[in-house]
């Protein structure tokens, strides 16, 4: 028996004693040899969840890393003259590693005892069916998508967003490893809506597999890294799917404060009218393009457009800070 085996819960050997290996894919064996390994079912399983998160947020930020390192992507930049530096990526990475430790370590470690207990499986194989697990990503992105539009609209409240939400907001130009650069009560509230999907799923048709959640945590956090990229690339995913948000979407509600809550679908912000500016400030944009102006000229241009939003937002922010508890404004 393994050592990491708990006295009176199955091993992993007992669980898998009536699997036939030799039906199983490439990908099935290997989830039965990290169970296998592990000796211990819960163990196994809390250490893959976890080790996925890591893995994939940093390794998704890596290459934007890179790209923000070398000035030829510059032309792609949404707020060009706005590169991180080195000591705001660390001191944004440190911020990031204290909240996956102190509060997502331990949401993610009970995550799947509580989701075992609605009906999920875990160590079990084979997987669920493509389709299936399709359909289920499609409705955790809807879910999550309507869920995140209206908590970030809370947040942006006076008093959330003085002792809350503006830690997020300390970038105006967001980069990719600022996506989870939050408060730990943000990383709560926000991080519901990635996890209450897969759990209201789960207790009322108890056909999900974690390995769906899996596929399913690393989309959602490709996402959210990207949409804090500061990137708008011709292939970028906006420019195929219309009602993808993407980073030139969200990267406007950094720089001006105001609109653009959701963040997969732009949908929610067009049916509620809350990207009314940001549509604004796309049109002068496409106008300016048409110009025939020279280089410098547009970029000019381009800053002066920036500072304008950045000072609306500024206003806009100052307005929102100065409402209390009781809702009534502050007076000097």
């Amino acid at each position: 028996m393994n050592s990491t085996a708990v006295p009176g819960h199955p091993t992993a050997q007992m669980l898998y004693a009536d699997v036939d290996f030799t039906q199983l894919s490439w990908l099935e064996l290997q989830w039965v040899n990290w169970y296998l390994w592990i000796g211990n079912p819960v163990l196994a399983t809390g250490l893959a969840s976890f080790l996925l998160h890591e893995i994939v947020y940093f390794g998704r930020c890596i290459p934007w890393i890179i790209i923000d390192a070398i000035p030829y992507f510059r032309k792609w930049k949404l707020q060009p003259n706005k590169i991180p530096t080195p000591q705001e990526q660390w001191e944004c990475t440190k911020q990031v590693l204290f909240s996956h430790f102190m509060v997502e370590l331990p949401v993610i470690w009970l995550f799947h005892p509580i989701a075992e207990a609605c009906g999920m499986s875990t160590w079990q194989v084979p997987f669920p069916a493509w389709k299936q697990q399709a359909a289920q990503i499609a409705f955790f992105f809807v879910f999550e998508d309507m869920f995140h539009f209206f908590a970030h609209q809370a947040l942006h409240w006076g008093p959330l967003y003085k002792h809350i939400h503006k830690i997020h907001h300390k970038y105006s130009a967001p980069f990719g490893l600022a996506a989870e650069y939050a408060h730990p009560a943000e990383v709560m509230i926000l991080g519901t809506g990635t996890i209450a999907g897969p759990l209201l799923y789960c207790w009322f048709r108890q056909d999900l597999h974690i390995f769906t959640v899996y596929v399913w945590i690393t989309l959602r956090l490709f996402q959210a890294v990207d949409a804090h990229s500061g990137y708008d690339f011709p292939w970028s995913l906006q420019h195929i799917v219309p009602f993808w948000s993407g980073a030139e979407h969200h990267d406007f509600h950094h720089m001006a404060f105001v609109n653009n809550f959701s963040t997969s679908f732009r949908w929610c912000d067009r049916l509620f009218g809350t990207d009314d500016k940001y549509r604004a400030y796309r049109q002068r944009l496409q106008k300016m393009k048409k110009l025939n102006l020279s280089k410098d000229e547009f970029e000019k241009m381009e800053r002066k457009m920036i500072q304008e939003a950045e000072q609306e937002g500024l206003r806009a922010e100052a307005e929102v800070e100065s409402y209390t508890f009781t809702g009534k404004k502050k007076t000097a």
